[in-house]
């Protein structure tokens, strides 16, 4: 069983994390469809806009939940795709409803993978559940575990705020997880960022691309 080490663990490993992996299961389609609605643009031109003329052999999800990230690009084309979920019954999810990715349940904080083992390591609405004093160190497992990119799709905000989640405290945070990037880690350079801002509401997304 793996090791809980903080309280934001401990609660997406509760109910509340089960019921948010069934809620949250989409087909590729469907989370086309999600972003589109939210942010008017699809999810698989976010992915193509960024990765599409990468040359990458593997790719690492951090976070990957129940596997749509994961899922989407493999129906574009990418393969060797792999995947670490805390939450085993979201990881079971995934691995019913997928086929042909590598996805272990494991904590961010403490990867069971090599240094520099993966071309490209990604977060997708990950960071901003990390709370800022064990931030550093789930950066520093996804940097150490790059091969050359990292890449996150995350919210974003000038600020580093806390935010009420669902009537939860200490569970959401928006932030500029790309410049935290470089603040961490110098020799990381930012190949390209795009913010997409909602259309219901004055929340805005990041996705960025770093290179080591």
């Amino acid at each position: 069983m793996t090791k809980l080490i903080t309280a934001q663990e401990k609660f997406w490993t509760s109910e509340f994390g089960r019921d948010y992996a069934q809620r949250n299961y989409r087909s590729s389609k469907e989370l086309d469809a999600f972003y589109m609605e939210n942010l008017g643009i699809p999810r698989s031109k976010i992915n193509k806009d960024f990765l599409g003329k990468l040359k990458i052999g593997n790719i690492l999800e951090v976070g990957c939940n129940a596997g749509n990230q994961l899922s989407m690009l493999q129906n574009q084309g990418f393969k060797n795709l792999y995947g670490i979920e805390i939450y085993d019954q979201a990881m079971e999810l995934a691995k019913q409803t997928t086929k042909n990715l590598s996805i272990i349940q494991g904590s961010g904080f403490d990867m069971p993978f090599k240094n520099s083992c993966f071309d490209l390591v990604f977060t997708s609405g990950v960071l901003i559940h990390t709370n800022p004093k064990h931030l550093k160190k789930l950066m520093a497992e996804i940097y150490r575990t790059s091969k050359k990119y990292i890449w996150g799709v995350e919210y974003y905000h000038p600020k580093h705020i806390s935010i009420d989640y669902r009537g939860n405290k200490n569970c959401l945070w928006k932030g500029d997880f790309a410049q935290m990037y470089l603040d961490f880690f110098s020799d990381l350079k930012l190949v390209k960022e795009k913010k997409y801002r909602y259309l219901k509401n004055d929340n805005m997304d990041s996705s960025f691309l770093l290179k080591k």
